[in-house]
C-alpha cells in the first residue's frame, strides 16, 4: 500500500483502466471510453452549483437509517460532501477508501465533517460499501437525487458502462426507476450554509485528489480566523 505522502487516486484509476484494456473485449472497452467522453463533452461547468451559492436546507438518510440535515452537519463546522454513484461501482470502491485514508484524518483535525452521498437507498444496500471498507465517515442517501439535482450534478443515460448493472437495476437501487446518477463531486459548505469549494468530474475515472480538498479546507480555516 502507498503511504500517505505518495498515494494517488488518479494512479489507482489508471491501473483500473489498464486492467480493463488487458481484460475487456475491444468493443466493450470502446463503449465505456465513449460514454465517459460524451459526458465530458456535454459538461458545462457554468451550469452546476457555484462557489458562493447559498444552500437551502436539505435532508439525507444515513446508511443506518438516521437523518442528516444541513443544520446538523454544519453545527460544529463545515461539511464536505463526496458524491458517488452507488455501492457496487468499482471506481467508487477505490475512491471512498482512498478518501478515508488520505482525507478523513485531515478533515477531522480541521473540524470538518466528511459525508459520502449517493442516491443508492439504505434499504437496498447502500451501507455495504461502508461495511466492506470499514469507512470511518458517514455514507448517506440522497433520495431521488434531490440534492444532486439541486446542485445540477446528475446525469442520466439510456445505457450504463459495459460490465455495470442495467439502468433498470440502478433505478431499483435508487428508487428512481431511471439510470440517473450524480457525477463524482466534492462540495464543501461552511457553517453559514455557503458553498466554499466545488469540484465535479463528468468522467467517473477522474476524481478530486485529497490534497486539493485539504488545501481548500485550509483556506477556509484561514478565512474563518481572519
Amino acid at each position: 500500500m502507498s503511504n500517505a505522502t505518495t498515494e494517488s487516486l488518479t494512479a489507482q484509476f489508471e491501473q483500473l483502466h489498464a486492467e480493463r484494456v488487458r481484460s475487456w473485449e475491444p468493443a466493450k472497452l470502446a463503449k465505456n471510453v465513449d460514454q465517459r467522453r460524451r459526458l465530458v463533452d456535454a459538461f458545462d461547468p457554468a451550469a452546476i452549483v457555484q462557489i458562493g451559492d447559498a444552500v437551502d436546507p436539505f435532508v439525507l438518510t444515513d446508511s443506518d437509517g438516521g437523518t442528516l440535515t444541513l443544520d446538523s452537519l454544519t453545527a460544529h463546522g463545515p461539511v464536505a460532501l463526496i458524491f458517488f454513484r452507488f455501492a457496487g461501482c468499482p471506481a467508487c470502491n477505490l475512491a471512498l477508501p482512498y478518501y478515508d485514508r488520505q482525507l478523513r484524518p485531515a478533515l477531522e483535525a480541521a473540524g470538518v465533517t466528511l459525508v459520502a452521498v449517493s442516491p443508492h437507498l439504505p434499504e437496498k444496500g447502500l451501507g455495504d460499501i461502508r461495511a466492506r471498507h470499514g469507512l470511518g465517515f458517514r455514507v448517506a442517501s440522497d433520495r431521488g437525487n434531490a440534492l444532486g439535482r439541486r446542485f445540477r450534478i446528475t446525469f442520466s443515460r439510456g445505457e450504463v458502462p459495459a460490465g455495470q448493472p442495467t439502468p433498470g437495476w440502478i433505478g431499483e437501487l435508487t428508487g428512481t426507476g431511471t439510470a440517473e446518477l450524480p457525477e463524482p463531486t466534492v462540495v464543501i459548505i461552511d457553517r453559514d450554509h455557503v458553498v466554499r469549494f466545488v469540484d465535479v468530474s463528468p468522467d467517473w475515472l477522474i476524481r478530486t485528489e485529497a490534497p486539493e480538498i485539504i488545501d481548500a479546507v485550509a483556506k477556509l480555516t484561514l478565512r474563518a480566523a481572519a
